[in-house]
């Protein structure tokens, strides 16, 4: 019998931060799960998406199907990808108006984001950002988004032990193997939507 091979299909994972601050713990979460999944969890490829460039919705700059070439790279990166890691930090209750947009932007027809597994990530004080997760899962539905359930992340970024450096960098290894939980199973979640 031939042994089964333990190697994974590789899945191209576009990570968007709802946070444009520079120093952002939510883009710094990020930053984590791109060294985890070049340390422990073989098989993801994660391109940090860059969501600062894109001008506020407004259908006048759609001009006969097309949309302005920053908008159509960014919707490009979203249609090459076979999963989303969203860090959505919590404004207000909600998503950030930031991250909002890029929603929309991607959403325009063809909706990019159609079917596409994803997974949400937060960082706040008290609950740590869940109310946006919560809000952000909402827009998923129609979207057509397909967010994993558990595990869930939310982090308190201002109870002790210091979860982040100056930098916005995650320094607690607690929350390195939660994060690294999540990308385990965004993956497998992934490879069975595809079914792989």
């Amino acid at each position: 019998m031939e042994a089964v091979s333990a190697i994974k299909p590789l899945i191209r994972v576009a990570a968007l931060s709802g946070s444009l601050r520079k120093y952002s713990f939510s883009t710094g979460l990020l930053r984590a799960a791109i060294d985890l999944t070049r340390e422990t969890v073989p098989g993801i490829e994660i391109e940090y998406i860059d969501i600062s460039l894109l001008p506020l919705l407004n259908t006048d700059l759609e001009i006969d199907g097309t949309y302005p070439p920053v908008i159509e790279s960014f919707r490009q990166k979203i249609l090459e990808a076979d999963s989303i890691l969203f860090a959505c930090p919590e404004y207000n209750y909600s998503v950030s108006a930031p991250l909002k947009n890029a929603l929309d932007w991607a959403s325009r027809a063809p909706n990019v984001w159609a079917n596409k597994p994803a997974a949400v990530i937060s960082t706040g004080g008290d609950c740590g950002g869940g109310r946006s997760q919560y809000h952000l899962r909402q827009i998923g539905v129609f979207l057509d988004l397909h967010f994993i359930n558990k595990p869930e992340f939310t982090l308190n970024a201002f109870q002790p032990p210091q979860k982040f450096d100056e930098e916005g960098n995650l320094v607690d290894e607690a929350a390195k193997e939660r994060l690294k939980q999540v990308l385990v199973s965004l993956q497998a979640f992934t490879l069975r939507l595809q079914g792989k």
